[in-house]
Protein backbone atom coordinates (compact mmCIF):
# COMPACT_ATOMS: atom_id res chain seq x y z
CA UNK A 1 0.00 0.00 0.00
CA UNK A 2 1.07 3.59 -0.44
CA UNK A 3 0.79 6.53 1.92
CA UNK A 4 -1.01 8.37 -0.88
CA UNK A 5 -3.84 5.83 -0.61
CA UNK A 6 -4.15 6.17 3.18
CA UNK A 7 -5.43 8.75 5.65
CA UNK A 8 -3.76 9.63 8.93
CA UNK A 9 -5.98 7.42 11.07
CA UNK A 10 -5.21 4.41 8.89
CA UNK A 11 -1.50 5.09 9.37
CA UNK A 12 -2.04 5.32 13.11
CA UNK A 13 -3.85 1.97 13.08
CA UNK A 14 -1.05 0.43 11.03
CA UNK A 15 1.55 1.64 13.52
CA UNK A 16 -0.26 -0.19 16.29
CA UNK A 17 0.74 -3.49 14.64
CA UNK A 18 3.88 -2.76 12.58
CA UNK A 19 6.64 -0.14 12.50
CA UNK A 20 8.09 -0.62 9.02
CA UNK A 21 8.00 1.93 6.19
CA UNK A 22 9.60 2.37 2.79
CA UNK A 23 11.05 5.63 1.48
CA UNK A 24 12.00 5.68 -2.23
CA UNK A 25 14.65 8.13 -3.40
CA UNK A 26 14.85 9.16 -7.04
CA UNK A 27 16.21 11.87 -9.27
CA UNK A 28 15.11 14.10 -12.13
CA UNK A 29 17.89 13.95 -14.70
CA UNK A 30 18.61 13.18 -18.33
CA UNK A 31 18.40 9.55 -19.42
CA UNK A 32 19.06 9.98 -23.15
CA UNK A 33 15.77 9.06 -24.91
CA UNK A 34 14.12 7.75 -21.75
CA UNK A 35 12.06 9.71 -19.23
CA UNK A 36 13.80 12.32 -17.10
CA UNK A 37 12.12 10.59 -14.15
CA UNK A 38 13.61 7.12 -14.74
CA UNK A 39 15.23 6.90 -11.31
CA UNK A 40 12.08 8.06 -9.53
CA UNK A 41 9.78 5.82 -11.54
CA UNK A 42 11.88 2.74 -10.88
CA UNK A 43 12.55 3.40 -7.18
CA UNK A 44 8.89 4.01 -6.40
CA UNK A 45 7.61 1.11 -8.49
CA UNK A 46 10.05 -1.49 -7.17
CA UNK A 47 9.35 -0.30 -3.62
CA UNK A 48 5.58 -0.49 -4.08
CA UNK A 49 5.62 -3.94 -5.69
CA UNK A 50 8.02 -5.28 -3.07
CA UNK A 51 6.02 -3.94 -0.12
CA UNK A 52 2.52 -4.75 -1.37
CA UNK A 53 2.30 -8.40 -0.18
CA UNK A 54 3.65 -7.38 3.23
CA UNK A 55 1.19 -4.55 3.76
CA UNK A 56 3.99 -2.09 4.48
CA UNK A 57 3.31 1.53 3.46
CA UNK A 58 5.47 3.21 0.85
CA UNK A 59 5.96 6.96 1.04
CA UNK A 60 5.98 9.10 -2.12
CA UNK A 61 9.29 9.07 -3.94
CA UNK A 62 11.64 12.00 -3.34
CA UNK A 63 11.99 13.12 -6.99
CA UNK A 64 15.04 15.40 -6.73
CA UNK A 65 18.53 14.22 -5.89
CA UNK A 66 22.20 15.00 -6.45
CA UNK A 67 23.05 15.26 -10.13
CA UNK A 68 25.15 18.39 -10.73
CA UNK A 69 27.06 16.80 -13.62
CA UNK A 70 23.88 16.73 -15.79
CA UNK A 71 22.83 20.34 -15.29
CA UNK A 72 23.63 21.21 -18.92
CA UNK A 73 20.85 18.84 -20.02
CA UNK A 74 17.51 20.72 -19.86
CA UNK A 75 15.07 19.28 -17.34
CA UNK A 76 17.72 17.94 -14.99
CA UNK A 77 17.37 19.23 -11.42
CA UNK A 78 20.06 18.96 -8.75
CA UNK A 79 19.87 19.86 -5.09
CA UNK A 80 22.85 21.10 -3.13
CA UNK A 81 24.38 18.44 -0.91
CA UNK A 82 23.50 20.38 2.23
CA UNK A 83 19.91 20.83 1.04
CA UNK A 84 19.52 17.17 0.16
CA UNK A 85 20.90 15.82 3.41
CA UNK A 86 18.76 18.24 5.42
CA UNK A 87 15.69 17.13 3.45
CA UNK A 88 16.32 13.41 4.02
CA UNK A 89 17.06 14.05 7.70
CA UNK A 90 13.77 15.93 8.09
CA UNK A 91 11.87 13.05 6.46
CA UNK A 92 13.49 10.52 8.78
CA UNK A 93 12.78 12.74 11.79
CA UNK A 94 9.12 12.91 10.77
CA UNK A 95 8.81 9.15 10.36
CA UNK A 96 10.53 8.54 13.68
CA UNK A 97 8.23 11.01 15.42
CA UNK A 98 5.19 9.00 14.33
CA UNK A 99 6.61 5.69 15.53
CA UNK A 100 8.23 4.13 12.48
CA UNK A 101 11.26 2.20 13.72
CA UNK A 102 12.29 0.11 10.70
CA UNK A 103 12.75 2.18 7.57
CA UNK A 104 13.89 0.86 4.21
CA UNK A 105 15.26 3.52 1.88
CA UNK A 106 14.97 2.26 -1.69
CA UNK A 107 17.39 4.32 -3.73
CA UNK A 108 17.19 4.61 -7.50
CA UNK A 109 20.06 7.03 -8.20
CA UNK A 110 23.76 6.49 -7.61
CA UNK A 111 24.35 10.16 -6.93
CA UNK A 112 22.19 9.90 -3.81
CA UNK A 113 24.84 7.81 -2.03
CA UNK A 114 25.46 10.50 0.65
CA UNK A 115 21.99 9.73 2.00
CA UNK A 116 23.30 6.29 2.94
CA UNK A 117 26.04 7.83 5.06
CA UNK A 118 23.49 10.18 6.59
CA UNK A 119 21.30 7.20 7.55
CA UNK A 120 24.17 5.69 9.54
CA UNK A 121 24.78 8.98 11.36
CA UNK A 122 21.05 9.45 11.95
CA UNK A 123 20.68 5.98 13.49
CA UNK A 124 23.41 6.80 15.99
CA UNK A 125 21.26 9.72 17.14
CA UNK A 126 18.10 7.59 17.26
CA UNK A 127 18.80 4.38 19.19
CA UNK A 128 16.21 1.69 18.58
CA UNK A 129 15.52 2.76 15.01
CA UNK A 130 17.00 0.84 12.07
CA UNK A 131 17.41 2.27 8.57
CA UNK A 132 18.52 0.23 5.58
CA UNK A 133 19.85 1.96 2.46
CA UNK A 134 19.07 -0.27 -0.52
CA UNK A 135 20.37 0.55 -4.01
CA UNK A 136 17.87 -1.68 -5.75
CA UNK A 137 19.54 -1.80 -9.19
CA UNK A 138 22.99 -2.89 -7.99
CA UNK A 139 22.03 -5.04 -5.03
CA UNK A 140 23.87 -8.38 -5.40
CA UNK A 141 21.20 -10.58 -7.00
CA UNK A 142 19.82 -7.86 -9.26
CA UNK A 143 23.23 -6.73 -10.50
CA UNK A 144 24.22 -10.35 -11.10
CA UNK A 145 21.14 -10.74 -13.30
CA UNK A 146 22.10 -7.61 -15.24
CA UNK A 147 25.63 -8.94 -15.77
CA UNK A 148 24.29 -12.34 -16.81
CA UNK A 149 22.20 -10.72 -19.55
CA UNK A 150 24.74 -8.17 -20.77
CA UNK A 151 27.82 -6.94 -18.86
CA UNK A 152 27.93 -3.73 -20.90
CA UNK A 153 25.28 -1.82 -18.98
CA UNK A 154 25.30 1.76 -17.79
CA UNK A 155 23.37 4.97 -17.20
CA UNK A 156 20.59 5.53 -19.77
CA UNK A 157 21.45 2.29 -21.56
CA UNK A 158 19.31 -0.82 -21.99
CA UNK A 159 19.44 -1.61 -18.26
CA UNK A 160 17.14 1.35 -17.52
CA UNK A 161 14.89 0.84 -20.55
CA UNK A 162 11.78 -0.75 -19.02
CA UNK A 163 8.28 -0.54 -20.50
CA UNK A 164 7.44 2.04 -17.82
CA UNK A 165 10.45 4.31 -18.45
CA UNK A 166 10.02 4.62 -22.22
CA UNK A 167 8.35 7.55 -23.92
CA UNK A 168 5.68 7.19 -26.63
CA UNK A 169 6.99 7.85 -30.12
CA UNK A 170 10.67 7.84 -29.13
CA UNK A 171 12.64 5.29 -31.15
CA UNK A 172 15.84 4.06 -29.54
CA UNK A 173 19.07 3.73 -31.57
CA UNK A 174 19.89 0.15 -32.59
CA UNK A 175 23.67 0.30 -32.19
CA UNK A 176 25.85 -0.37 -29.15
CA UNK A 177 27.39 2.91 -27.99
CA UNK A 178 31.07 2.81 -26.93
CA UNK A 179 31.52 3.20 -23.18
CA UNK A 180 32.34 6.70 -22.02
CA UNK A 181 35.76 7.58 -20.62
CA UNK A 182 34.71 7.85 -16.97
CA UNK A 183 38.03 9.23 -15.72
CA UNK A 184 37.74 12.09 -18.19
CA UNK A 185 34.06 12.71 -17.51
CA UNK A 186 34.51 12.92 -13.72
CA UNK A 187 36.68 16.05 -13.97
CA UNK A 188 34.40 17.89 -16.40
CA UNK A 189 31.95 20.69 -15.73
CA UNK A 190 28.33 20.15 -16.85
CA UNK A 191 28.85 21.65 -20.31
CA UNK A 192 31.81 19.35 -20.91
CA UNK A 193 29.84 16.33 -19.72
CA UNK A 194 27.09 17.10 -22.23
CA UNK A 195 29.60 17.55 -25.05
CA UNK A 196 31.28 14.25 -24.16
CA UNK A 197 28.10 12.21 -23.79
CA UNK A 198 26.11 13.60 -26.67
CA UNK A 199 22.69 12.01 -26.14
CA UNK A 200 23.45 11.13 -22.51
CA UNK A 201 23.88 7.34 -22.65
CA UNK A 202 27.11 6.25 -20.93
CA UNK A 203 27.55 3.25 -23.24
CA UNK A 204 26.08 -0.06 -24.36
CA UNK A 205 22.92 -1.07 -26.18
CA UNK A 206 19.92 1.20 -25.88
CA UNK A 207 17.37 -1.58 -25.48
CA UNK A 208 17.00 -5.31 -25.02
CA UNK A 209 13.99 -7.64 -25.25
CA UNK A 210 11.27 -7.15 -22.66
CA UNK A 211 11.79 -10.70 -21.39
CA UNK A 212 15.30 -9.69 -20.31
CA UNK A 213 14.00 -6.57 -18.60
CA UNK A 214 11.22 -8.40 -16.78
CA UNK A 215 13.72 -10.99 -15.52
CA UNK A 216 15.78 -8.17 -14.00
CA UNK A 217 12.65 -6.56 -12.59
CA UNK A 218 11.40 -9.73 -10.91
CA UNK A 219 14.81 -10.18 -9.30
CA UNK A 220 14.87 -6.57 -8.13
CA UNK A 221 11.41 -6.76 -6.58
CA UNK A 222 12.21 -10.03 -4.80
CA UNK A 223 15.51 -8.70 -3.47
CA UNK A 224 13.90 -5.49 -2.26
CA UNK A 225 11.15 -7.46 -0.53
CA UNK A 226 13.76 -9.62 1.19
CA UNK A 227 15.45 -6.47 2.51
CA UNK A 228 12.12 -5.28 3.89
CA UNK A 229 11.37 -8.63 5.52
CA UNK A 230 14.62 -8.66 7.43
CA UNK A 231 16.65 -9.36 9.33
CA UNK A 232 16.35 -6.12 11.26
CA UNK A 233 18.38 -5.22 14.31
Amino acid sequence: MTISAMNWSQVEAYLARDDRAVLPLGSTEQHAGLSLSVDSILAERVATEAAAPLGVPVFPVQPYGLTPYFLAFPGSVSLRLSTYLALVRDILDSLHGHGFRRILIVNGHGGNAPAGALAIEWMADHPGTAVKFHNWWNAPATFAKVQEIDPVASHASWMENFPWTRLPGVVQPSQRKPMVDFARMRVMAPAGVRALLGDGNFGGLYERPDEDMLAIWETGVAETRAALEGPWA
